[in-house]
């Protein structure tokens, strides 16, 4: 998951490029966010960052002297929402889509933006959400088979787990982080031990533990939404569980620090950067990353345009920076 304000403004600075010179007026971008249901906190996480872009963005001058306008609605979690909140940005004349963040949601959705030819960007990690070829999708993130092969061998070279519990949520986004992490698994000679599903908004994780607990596995890996997350690390504590937790951005991220407290001591994640720890060293960096994206993207928009009758837009969109290194 699934979220960082980093990649939103990344997402956000090349969306500008879209933009046609010749027009007038605000840019009008539509956010398509989880703002409440069961993908609260990945949802609000994603729309922060886009407003800080936004803030960080106009205060340099906007885009070529015109200013970002900027809307969040709120798709409840619920994909079908989401679809029809993304036919009413169509509708709206919406330049650039942000979200949503579920891959349950996204994949309903893009038909829309697709069917529009305006560029969506997402958080959502599932793998199937960029192989339909679709040209108007990009992420903001790792997908899930970029991230799982990474940690499958950390498991294997640094915790030597000879077998693994897999605990997952059962929806796009757990399905798709399930197989991906089975596959790289397998790939290292590691045995899945055990395959545990949840249900999205699960409270209660007891019985998902004893099964962990019982297959006797050397590490449990747990892949479901944050809410559900802290549930879980409090309930391994509680069963007195001894052996590596280990997940992906979705088991170490703030909020599921604070709802798991000393729960959450010891659990391992892969992140790429979690710019809602309370860390300056994190802020700096991510601060750093929105100049060199602002300063690109009006080096982009300068640049003679790729407008055609069908995307009047330009391509230049498709362009994605290349990354300084800190």
């Amino acid at each position: 998951m699934k979220r960082l304000f980093r990649n939103s403004a990344a997402a956000l600075a090349l969306a500008a490029c879209s933009v046609a010179l010749a027009q007038q007026g605000p840019i009008p971008i539509i956010g398509l966010m989880e703002l409440s249901g069961t993908g609260a906190t990945a949802g609000t996480n994603f729309d922060n960052g886009v407003k800080l872009a936004v803030k960080e963005i106009n205060a340099a001058g906007g885009i070529l002297g015109r200013k970002v306008d900027y809307q969040s609605w709120d798709t409840q979690t619920a994909p079908q929402t989401a679809k029809a909140l993304a036919q009413k940005a169509v509708d709206q004349g919406a330049y650039v889509v942000m979200g949503p963040v579920f891959s349950g949601s996204i994949i309903v959705s893009m038909v829309e933006t697709k069917r529009a030819e305006i560029p969506n960007f997402t958080g959502g990690e599932a793998a199937n959400i960029t192989q339909q070829g679709n040209p108007y999708i990009f992420r903001t993130s790792f997908t899930q088979s970029t991230a799982m092969p990474k940690l499958a061998r950390y498991i294997k070279d640094m915790i030597k787990a000879k077998s693994v519990a897999v605990v997952w949520v059962n929806n796009d986004f757990g399905k798709g982080g399930r197989d991906a992490m089975t596959k790289a698994l397998e790939a290292d000679g590691i045995k899945v031990a055990a395959d545990v599903s949840t249900d999205p908004g699960q409270v209660d994780f007891s019985g998902a533990v004893l099964k962990v607990k019982q297959s006797n596995a050397d590490a449990a890996f747990i892949y479901t939404n944050e809410e559900e997350s802290a549930r879980a690390l409090r309930e391994f504590k509680k069963q007195g569980y001894d052996k590596p937790l280990i997940g992906e951005t979705t088991l170490t991220g703030q909020k599921v620090i604070e709802l798991a407290g000393d729960a959450a001591n010891g659990a391992i994640a892969h992140v790429g950067l979690t710019v809602d720890a309370p860390q300056p060293a994190v802020k700096s960096r991510t601060t750093a990353r929105i100049v060199f994206l602002i300063t690109r993207t009006e080096r982009l928009l300068r640049a003679p345009g790729h407008g055609t009758p069908r995307n009047p837009r330009g391509t230049v969109v498709r362009r994605a920076p290349r990354w300084p290194s800190w």
